[in-house]
């Protein structure tokens, strides 16, 4: 047998499971921006959040009902549309960076930390400016000498 053809890795896991992890790990790379994972798990996480950040950066209602459906939490998806998208407005691909860390204690494997190559945080999003009610000027009341 050979391989041609298949795409992804398998994380030793059935089709619903991988889902699962999938949408989990993008979840959580939404929710805390940055995540450490196995290496295998961050060069399949990366694809597949790419994938939603271009969805959420069109922002129209089918694309933020897709992205909802792709991840577990509402908030996270809502967090990703609105917040998330329009911080990566500057850029077509290239959202995401894998660097690979330490090895695990445990069993050895090669752990790799999965973040956004812009800082979010410094980037504030454009909110529309509130009407401010104009201040009135009071007349200058007149003072009275004393004679």
């Amino acid at each position: 047998m050979h391989r041609h053809g298949y795409q992804g890795r398998k994380l030793h896991r059935e089709r619903d499971q991988r889902r699962a992890l999938l949408k989990g790990l993008a979840d959580s790379l939404i929710k805390y921006q940055s995540i450490e994972t196995t290496l295998p798990k961050a060069k399949e996480v990366v694809p597949y959040l790419e994938k939603l950040i271009t969805k959420a950066k069109k922002g129209d209602l089918h694309n933020r009902r897709q992205v909802v459906s792709a991840l577990h939490t509402v908030a996270s998806a809502h967090k990703l549309v609105d917040e998330i998208a329009p911080k990566l407005g500057g850029r077509t691909s290239g959202h995401l960076r894998i660097v690979k860390t330490v090895n695990r204690r445990g069993d050895n494997a090669q752990l790799a930390r999965v973040s956004f190559v812009d800082d979010l945080n410094a980037a504030p999003v454009a909110v529309a400016a509130k009407p401010t009610a104009k201040p009135v000027a009071s007349k200058p009341t007149p003072v009275k000498e004393a004679k």
